[in-house]
């Protein structure tokens, strides 16, 4: 982490910093929707003060409506390399601005937000265009460059070889003030106090390191933040100093939005309109996810016993996946099966499909490239690999031997790696998981192009690696019809579904971790992840195995996976068959996940539109007026209806708490009033899943099969505690709205034409 200050009183040591100390000239953009700020780093008194001092320009814009960007620049001549991120990728709006001068300062207004410049005591205050709500404020001594070491003399810095450069922004943090997001991270959910690095790594989920480091947070007083550069970014979140939000980056520039609600869901639709909404994806992937595990032993047979076992025990698989050893060793990523294993894998794909053991077929791929592997040579020959700046291919054994990287800003680099992903297609694969890509150099590297900074790069890379590989599942099938399963991704990847939480324990513990991590990424603009059913790393014991059962078959997506050992429930308990042991708990489970589809795929439309986690969803989303809310990281919510707790002791005891409203159980139909905090003792067939008040439940059969069926037929409505009003929206498995169930005056359906077959209302 990079430190400015040694305390209150003296700067760290060898750094030298220079805060902007007076607005000294204040310039409005000719189009009127910006300011441009001179803002020299010490008092101006005379003349002579104008002379043999730094000044930083900050330039304060209009972008849309709630939202206004602020850049602070000390040298603008330095080079501004890219990538960038892609911004507004659906367009700009159009946004009315205004200029205007009065006694507390000149105010520049975007919308709904504004941005008031008080040059008399250097502070710029951001709030509601109305005046009524306060944000947050640039106050004294919080913006700033820093040298390190610390320059002796000006004149040191003729020579910048051997020195770094930063900028840095300090935003107030109110009494009260929680911050939320930046990406998928496992610590603690409420962000104040901690030092984060935006620095994608290949960190598992028991560290302050994380695979996807979004630029983006998000304040329970009514706004985000979103940073704009994929370069590292160190965070002080009220913990250099206690009452604001540092934010620094290496170099000439730094540039940030502020984002208005002034509720965290109009935040985050705002934000998906400035970096993409999130993309959507088919019903099919909803459904149960089996995998070969990691590094267990598999072959053509034993993918076969696996789906046939798990048909048998009531929990059918939608999509099997084949991990990394469906390659040789040594060669990952060769595009190619080992022949010795899986000798006609198409035949087999096809095979697996027309019995119906499963629907789909997904493999895992990395960007590395082994030496061993037969594309390595095709790839280094026709330099679609990175290379060092003399010239020779960048390699390392971590991982795979003499791997080399996909030069990804090489565009026949791409087509060349779309067509091997073709190759794939053609043989019956029809998801890809999209693994790594975090541990991309940054030292003695040169990029096909140019014109890109390696050092952003890094972090940029997920977002070109996941955008190639989603682009060629949409061409070869359809927009609505491409899935990854991603881990690495920074701000702009929700554009490209979906993510799931990395390399996690078989441990209570990491499934909270897995919680916090999902709770964190939806807080950052993705509506769909999932995580590792069991845990990944270890062998987890029945107990643990069930528990995280439930809580992954209520997340978007619901994958069961591991390191070292299989995940099908059987080897877990010796094949207990009792409603107690594994088989049964996976199929009770998977069961009532098909049955929500009706309800999930419907909403899941309105997450993507909105820019909002479908599951896991984080409480304040839809409670932010109650102070616990945001503080709640060991449940969430099911789309916006549905409340979900999960079971972390192995008593089968769980505390959680439910806000203001009714709240009747999904599984007893007891109802209890909020808020308050509640305790209750669950089995494995059961945790404590509320449905909201004046809700509109459509459930499909309870003798469904899969996530794939007609969400309009058959089905259970059912009617909580509902008001004049009160609606429910039904799709068709591509997603298109068919209608819209409404309660009437009488608490009954308006109309129920819509729904087919023998279906029934209940009233709750």
């Amino acid at each position: 982490m990079v430190h400015f200050r040694d305390g209150m009183w003296l700067p760290a040591e060898d750094m030298g910093v220079e805060y902007a100390e007076e607005v000294y000239e204040t310039t409005p953009r000719a189009d009127g929707k910006g300011l441009s700020l001179l803002c020299p780093t010490k008092k101006i008194r005379g003349r002579g003060d104008t002379l043999n001092t730094s000044a930083v320009t900050l330039d304060i814009n209009a972008e849309a409506d709630g939202i206004i960007s602020v850049e602070a620049t000390h040298w603008a001549g330095a080079l501004n390399k890219g990538p960038h991120f892609e911004l507004f990728p659906d367009g700009r709006p159009d946004v009315q601005t205004s200029i205007t001068k009065g006694d507390k300062g000149t105010t520049l207004t975007s919308g709904s937000v504004a941005a008031t410049v008080d040059p008399n005591t250097f502070e710029i205050r951001f709030h509601s265009a109305d005046g009524a709500k306060r944000l947050t404020s640039l106050q004294t001594r919080s913006v700033g460059l820093a040298y390190n070491p610390a320059p002796s003399s000006a004149m040191q810095t003729g020579d910048m070889r051997n020195f770094k450069h930063y900028m840095f922004t300090q935003t107030n943090l109110a009494v009260g003030e929680t911050v939320h997001g930046l990406g998928e991270r496992f610590g603690a959910f409420n962000k104040v106090g901690q030092s984060i690095t935006l620095w994608n790594a290949d960190g598992g989920t028991s560290s302050d390191q994380a695979y996807k480091n979004v630029s983006f947070w998000l304040s329970n007083k009514g706004y985000g933040i979103f940073i704009d550069t994929p370069a590292k970014v160190e965070l002080e979140v009220g913990s250099e100093r206690c009452t604001r939000v540092q934010t620094a980056v290496e170099g000439q520039r730094l540039k940030w939005y502020i984002i208005y609600g002034p509720s965290p869901k109009e935040v985050l639709q705002r934000y998906s309109i400035l970096t993409g909404k999130p993309g959507s994806v088919p019903s099919w992937s909803y459904g149960l996810w089996l995998t070969t595990s990691f590094t267990t032993d598999y072959d053509q047979e034993t993918v076969q016993s696996f789906l046939e076992g798990m048909k048998a025990r009531g929990s059918p698989v939608e999509v099997f996946h084949y991990d990394c050893f469906w390659m040789k060793a040594f060669t990952w990523t060769s595009f190619v099966f080992d022949d010795e294993r899986f000798p006609d894998p198409k035949g087999q794909i096809a095979k697996l499909k027309e019995s119906g053991l499963c629907k789909k077929v997904c493999v895992w791929i990395n960007p590395y490239i082994a030496q061993r592997g037969a594309a390595f040579a095709e790839a280094a020959e026709k330099g679609y690999l990175l290379k060092r700046k003399n010239g020779d291919i960048w390699q390392w054994d971590l991982w795979q031997a003499g791997m080399g990287l996909v030069d990804f800003t090489n565009p026949d680099a791409v087509t060349w790696y779309v067509e091997n992903l073709n190759k794939l297609f053609d043989q019956g694969v029809d998801s890809i998981k999209t693994d790594f890509g975090e541990r991309i150099p940054t030292l003695d590297v040169e990029w096909h192009d140019k014109t890109v900074d390696p050092a952003k790069m890094h972090n940029y890379y997920a977002f070109i690696y996941n955008k190639i590989v989603y682009e060629a599942l949409q061409a070869r099938y359809g927009k609505n019809e491409a899935v990854l399963y991603a881990r690495t991704a920074c701000a702009g990847a929700q554009r490209f579904p979906l993510q799931w939480g990395g390399d996690c324990e078989s441990t209570p513990e990491a499934m909270a971790e897995s919680v916090r991590g999902g709770l964190g990424l939806g807080l950052s603009g993705f509506s769909f992840w999932s995580c590792d059913i069991g845990g990944f790393e270890g062998y987890p014991p029945p107990w643990i195995y069930k528990r995280w059962v439930a809580m992954g078959l209520l997340c978007s997506h619901s994958r069961l996976h591991g390191s070292s050992s299989y995940r099908v429930p059987w080897v877990m308990d010796d094949d207990d068959q009792s409603e107690e042991g594994c088989s049964r708990t996976l199929a009770k489970w998977t069961a009532l996940k098909s049955r929500l589809m009706p309800y999930l795929f419907a909403e899941a439309q309105k997450s993507v539109e909105q820019g909002l986690p479908l599951s896991l969803r984080a409480v304040l989303l839809e409670f932010p007026e109650d102070p616990t809310s945001w503080f709640l990281d060991r449940q969430f919510m099911v789309g916006p209806n549905l409340l979900a707790a999960p079971v972390f002791e192995e008593s089968g005891e769980v505390e959680f708490y439910l806000p203001k409203g009714k709240w009747t159980s999904y599984f007893t139909g007891e109802v209890r009033d909020g808020p308050g905090w509640f305790t209750e003792k669950h089995g494995f067939g059961t945790l404590p899943l509320y449905v909201r008040e004046n809700t509109v439940l459509v459930l499909g059969s309870d003798k469904v099969v899969g996530a794939v069926y007609d969400y309009t037929e058959d089905v259970e409505v059912r009617l909580y505690q509902v008001r004049e009003g009160a609606k429910a929206s039904l799709v068709d498995t591509e997603g298109n709205e068919v209608g819209v169930l409404e309660v009437g005056s009488d608490g009954k359906l308006k109309d129920v034409s819509l729904l087919k077959g023998t279906f029934t209302v209940k009233e709750l």
